[in-house]
């Protein structure tokens, strides 16, 4: 499975949100800048973190982007979620039912054993990554991450 490069981008921002002060916030374009992103499709993409309940927004000068929870309570595949959706990466067409090779129908009467392995895949990926909260991510970061993060962004 490969998820879009945005995945990446909104993982990372949830990390470095997850590293401010308490109250402070940071705008698209600063998380843009930190990482050399499209500042206007980043938006978008904090914008789901948003409808999600994940970041909270606000407007005005000092406006921009927080975590609306406890990082504790933020997990991985909320994120995930939020931008790419819960859908199995998996779709099975029964072409086991086509072509020359075609099974006898009475022989199908199963979920395909290919389609049902993948979605054992999902669920213990789901369950991963479920497992892992942003405050998880944070306890297993260099230590002067955080004070750089918020220099940074901040600064």
């Amino acid at each position: 499975m490969k998820l879009p490069t945005s995945t990446e981008w909104v993982l990372h921002c949830a990390t470095s949100l997850a590293q401010l002060s308490p109250g402070d916030t940071a705008s698209a374009a600063q998380l843009a800048q930190y990482y050399d992103l499209p500042a206007p499709y980043l938006a978008k993409q904090l914008q789901a973190l948003t409808k999600a309940g994940i970041l909270a927004a606000s407007t005005g000068p000092r406006g921009g982007f927080r975590l609306a929870r406890p990082a504790a309570d933020i997990t991985l595949l909320q994120i995930v979620e939020a931008v790419d959706g819960a859908a199995q990466p998996y779709e099975c067409r029964e072409i086991r039912q086509q072509g020359r090779g075609a099974l006898p129908r009475e022989d199908c009467q199963d979920t395909c054993i290919l389609a049902a392995k993948m979605a054992d895949a999902h669920r213990v990926w789901r369950a991963s990554l479920a497992a892992v909260s942003l405050a998880d991510i944070l306890d297993e970061l260099p230590s002067g991450a955080p004070a750089r993060t918020r220099r940074i962004l901040m600064g």
